[in-house]
């Protein structure tokens, strides 16, 4: 049974940084990519950044590019997002994808493991 384990949010103020951790644990996500996603109160699930089939390629919404940064860890089987520089707007809880496809997208679809989600509240 594949099982995504987000970790790491919490209630923050505007202008500090917070790191997500996500462990998989079922199979290995090694060339296979993974994301993150978030969601709002009473907004639609919305992508975050994703990394793709080799950790060399990423990509990040526009509202987060320059503050935050996907990375995974391999051997630890583990996707984290650093997120700096935290606005109010990034506040929602953020989930933890990943796919057994090829190719990596922004799209909610495309991803069939997810995990529960982790809050993250910034306030101003």
């Amino acid at each position: 049974q594949v099982q995504l384990v987000e970790s790491g949010g919490g209630l923050v103020r505007a202008g500090t940084s917070l790191r997500l951790s996500c462990v998989a644990s079922g199979r290995s996500f090694s060339g296979n990519p993974m994301a993150w996603f978030r969601q709002a109160p009473g907004k639609e699930r919305e992508f975050v950044a994703y990394v793709a089939w080799t950790d060399s390629v990423t990509d990040y919404a526009d509202s987060v590019k320059g503050r935050f940064t996907i990375e995974r860890d391999g051997a630890k089987n583990t996707l984290y997002l650093q997120m700096n520089s935290l606005k109010p707007e990034d506040t929602g809880v953020y989930f933890c994808a990943g796919t057994s496809r090829w190719s990596a997208s922004r799209t909610v679809q495309a991803y069939e493991y997810w995990g529960q989600g982790t809050q993250v509240t910034v306030s101003s």
